[in-house]
């Protein structure tokens, strides 16, 4: 019943902006650290970037100066701002959040984000 879903994903042209959000729903508390990872056909699942409650952030350096990650504590959401989008951005992204002092993940179904050269 609880889960993470995201969205604002879909196709961009180069050089264009996205704005992704996540909401989390059916949880007793807030979460610690909220944040994207992304995947393509055939690869692994890699961090792009993430945030702590208090507002720590952390960034993949192929996304640094380009992306902005942000959340909103009181709705237990995380967004993800995307601009200067590259054909290489071009994968499912997916959220995930962890409770503290937990290894335990949660991840949202994930959204797709196609950018066009």
């Amino acid at each position: 019943q609880a889960q993470l879903a995201e969205s604002g994903g879909g196709l961009v042209q180069a050089g264009g902006s996205l704005r992704l959000s996540c909401a989390a729903s059916g949880f007793i508390s807030s979460f610690y650290t909220m944040g994207w990872f992304r995947q393509t056909l055939g690869n692994e699942r890699e961090l792009v970037a993430s945030i702590r409650r208090g507002g720590f952030t952390t960034y993949s350096d192929s996304v640094k100066g380009r992306f902005t990650v942000s959340r909103n504590n009181a709705e237990n959401s995380v967004y993800l701002q995307m601009n200067s989008l590259k054909p290489e951005d071009t994968a499912v992204y997916y959220c995930n959040a962890r409770f503290y002092a937990s290894e335990t993940q949660y991840w949202g179904p994930g959204t797709q984000v196609t950018v066009s050269s």
